[in-house]
């Protein structure tokens, strides 16, 4: 099982990777809607390519109220 330290680092740098921002822009504790200006679309759309990546499945009220990358990764390694 990966560390929750590993699935953070893959979730900020595939984060980076989607939007186009330097990975040292983006810490595990960020706001992803306040630090990448992103709105929820753009959010559901990183969490398809999160779950494609991860090969993992989320349903909606497990992410509800979920806008930090540690969190998320957090969240991520509960179903790896």
């Amino acid at each position: 099982m990966q560390s929750l330290q590993d699935v953070t680092e893959e979730v900020l740098q595939l984060a980076a990777n989607h939007f186009g921002v330097p990975r040292a822009q983006l810490s595990p504790d960020d706001d992803f809607f306040k630090k990448l200006g992103i709105d929820s679309l753009q959010a559901l759309d990183l969490l398809t390519r999160i779950e494609n990546h991860f090969h993992i499945e989320f349903p909606d009220y497990e992410l509800q109220g979920v806008s930090d990358f540690r969190t998320l990764a957090a969240r991520i390694q509960a179903r790896l």
